[in-house]
């Protein structure tokens, strides 16, 4: 009898599919991996200064001689990109199961592609690295960032053509600010006119990342087209009047705007075949920073998201547009019927950072130890740190008071370091009393320091929470390429709710405690600079009604 045949196994099942979420920020590169159960597999970064130092960057910016103009050579980002994919592929990371990516950009920034660049985009070579390839496809090597506040003029043209700043505010969500995008391409035009006209597409920093991974020119989205003040936030299309009032012809240039959880395409053939992406990756739509941030975090009625970064900001999900003179609207970058609110802060890490540096011999341990042993309050020493033009308010300087209220031109090395720190955080407390709050969350680098954290819930007299990583931009993007793998999202139209998206926060808690008399001194030092002209559009103080309740 002849014997039974036996079965072969049956096959392995195929590894789990990946998903990636990329940062392009202001100091770094960073990618993270998720699976699909939103469990984090992998982490890296390229940081520019010390790794990509042939660009002289510090803080990955260029500060010119004026102090007011700001700009970073955008083939640093190129080949950030180069060296952070082959950081992975040295590493054995399996780019072939990644079924989709998305990624963030630092907002506000904005790329001109050069004439011819789509052709380059379209034919790259898998044998040659981005920055090779790339080298002649931008009409300008250095592109203003965030941090540039060189174009004031500009923004007083653009809101007197629209017919004032709140009416702006009104249709694109802020009032004109010297970083957005829209007033920055008009100074651009203004000056530069060989550049512009040499310009066949202009980008943003996320549609730009977008672009080298799609192969093409990626559509600009909803929510960081929302901070140029071109993008009506109602109707979510280009506003015809910030339009004309910019540059002629300007809609050709920035393309149509899409949903930001759209599906832009497959990844780029070269990707294929220089890393062995498969060819069905998707591409979803690139967002920025804090629109990303926002994804990576569950905001609820009552929670403000706090992120502690290069800028500080604050920010929190609203089903309706109040704009006002100060702070933002952003278009929902999760759910294209809702809205963000925010309020950025351009002073955060990188004035952290210098005064750890002078205060507290350049160490983070050092600068702790000085929060834990100075009291609440400071003991009435307030300090006012702008190192740059700030936008909110807008001042530049440093200023120091004693307990009597006195300017002086110094302070201990342990009273500065709490200084800067509550000073910030009374800032921020002060603009966003208007938004209302329960609870914060806090992302971001500064995010990791306990006592930091500490003092921000002090300040704001409320629990604090953080998120299992302190990026929850690059979290958010890694987020948002598994959601618009998984949903039936177009490049039209879109359905979605945050739960899709988030992780539980973990149930870190800081306890709460503030001095009221803390809160009304610093309102009473800060309107001692108004004469000086630097903080012109400072609020008025809390309503009686409101002290009461701190």
């Amino acid at each position: 009898m002849a014997a039974a045949q036996v079965s072969p196994p049956p096959p392995p099942p195929p590894p789990p599919p990946l998903y990636l979420g990329f940062d392009f920020s202001t100091q770094q590169l960073k990618v993270l991996v998720i699976d699909g159960n939103l469990n984090v597999l992998h982490q890296d970064n390229v940081q520019f200064d010390s790794e990509l130092s042939d660009f002289r960057t510090q803080g990955g910016v260029h500060i010119h001689s004026d102090r007011l103009t700001v700009t970073s050579p955008v083939l640093m980002w190129v080949k950030a990109l180069d060296l952070l994919l082959d950081k992975m592929k040295r590493a054995g990371f399996d780019f072939s199961r990644v079924r989709a990516l998305s990624g963030s950009g630092q907002q506000h920034g904005s790329v001109y592609w050069k004439r011819g660049a789509s052709e380059t985009l379209n034919q790259l070579s898998p044998d040659q690295d981005l920055f090779q390839q790339l080298q002649d496809s931008f009409s300008v090597s250095d592109s203003p960032v965030w941090m540039d506040s060189s174009s004031s003029q500009q923004c007083l043209d653009l809101q007197a053509a629209v017919g004032g700043a709140l009416r702006l505010a009104e249709i694109t969500g802020s009032r004109a600010y010297e970083r957005f995008t829209g007033n920055q391409i008009c100074k651009l035009r203004q000056t530069r006119p060989d550049a512009y006209q040499d310009t066949e597409r202009i980008s943003l920093v996320s549609s730009f990342a977008a672009s080298l991974f799609l192969g093409d020119y990626a559509a600009i989205d909803y929510s960081d087209g929302s901070g140029m003040n071109l993008l009506d936030i109602r109707t979510r299309s280009w506003s015809e009047v910030c339009l004309k009032a910019t540059a002629p012809h300007l809609d050709q240039l920035l393309g149509a705007p899409l949903p930001s959880t759209s599906v832009l395409g497959p990844v780029s053939s070269y990707f294929v075949h220089r890393y062995g992406f498969s060819e069905t990756c998707r591409v979803v739509a690139f967002t920025g920073d804090n629109p990303a941030s926002l994804a990576g975090m569950r905001l609820q009625q009552g929670d403000i998201a706090v992120s502690l970064g290069t800028s500080d900001t604050v920010f929190l999900w609203i089903q309706q547009p109040r704009p006002a003179l100060e702070g933002h609207v952003f278009c929902n970058p999760v759910d294209w019927q809702a809205y963000m609110a925010l309020l950025c802060f351009k002073n955060g890490s990188l004035t952290r950072e210098r005064i750890r540096n002078e205060c507290a011999g350049g160490s983070w341990e050092v600068f702790s130890a000085a929060l834990r042993n100075t009291p609440l309050g400071n003991n009435g020493n307030i300090g006012f740190y702008f190192d740059t033009m700030e936008i909110t308010p807008p001042a530049v300087g440093v200023y120091r008071f004693d307990g009597d209220d006195n300017e002086v031109s110094s302070l201990s090395s342990q009273v500065e370091v709490r200084a800067l720190v509550e000073g910030q955080f009374l800032s921020r407390r002060l603009h966003a009393e208007s938004l209302g709050y329960s609870i914060i969350l806090a992302t971001g680098g500064a995010s990791c320091n306990t006592e930091i954290l500490q003092v921000l819930s002090d300040v704001f007299n409320a629990p604090v929470y953080t998120i299992d990583l302190s990026n929850s931009a690059c979290l958010g993007a890694a987020y948002r390429a598994l959601h618009g793998n998984t949903t039936t999202t177009t490049t039209t139209t879109t359905t979605t709710t945050s739960t899709t998206v988030v992780k539980e926060l973990s149930s870190q808690r800081i306890s709460a405690a503030i001095n009221q008399n803390m809160l009304i001194q610093f309102i009473m030092t800060y309107g001692t600079l108004n004469p000086l002209t630097l903080l012109s559009e400072m609020q008025q103080p809390p309503s009686a009604s409101n002290m009461e309740s701190l």
